[in-house]
């Protein structure tokens, strides 16, 4: 399971370390594609396996199913962390989740999520505020 928040840079070639506790977890090549909310979203290979599973069993009559299913798949690709723990992030990817140079990489369960610092601040900010109201509606836990 990925959890954490971490604050790292992009580099001018477009490399960004990835944090160690995530590396091993990723293995040694995982896959990197667009996210939502301006974000990307980086699988290890069998939790990308299982989510194309449920993307092939939508109905490719729906123009929404085919709109998602062509969005998440043409910006997918595979990567492979170098030496130092870096990975290269395709400048269509960077251009997406709007990456400069200060970044904030999340766990989020069975994926990782990299922003830009900017917009997660932002994010933060807009969704903070009803974060009680948002787990209300949407689970039945005690936190």
């Amino acid at each position: 399971m990925f959890m954490g928040e971490y604050q790292h840079t992009i580099d001018s070639k477009g490399r960004l370390i990835m944090p160690a506790k995530f590396r091993e977890e990723l293995g040694e090549s995982f896959v990197l594609t667009r996210g939502l909310d301006n974000c990307l979203f980086v699988y290890p290979l069998p939790e990308w396996a299982a989510l194309e599973k449920k993307l092939k069993a939508l109905p490719f009559t729906r123009s929404d199913a085919r709109a998602f299913t062509r969005f998440f798949f043409s910006g997918a690709t595979e990567c492979e962390l170098d030496k130092q723990g870096r990975v290269l992030i395709p400048n269509n990817l960077r251009e997406h989740a709007k990456l400069q140079k200060d970044v904030v990489i999340i766990g989020v369960s069975s994926r990782v999520e990299i922003w830009s610092a900017e917009v997660w601040q932002h994010y933060c900010e807009e969704t903070g505020v009803s974060f009680e109201d948002i787990a209300e509606k949407i689970i039945d836990l005690e936190i």
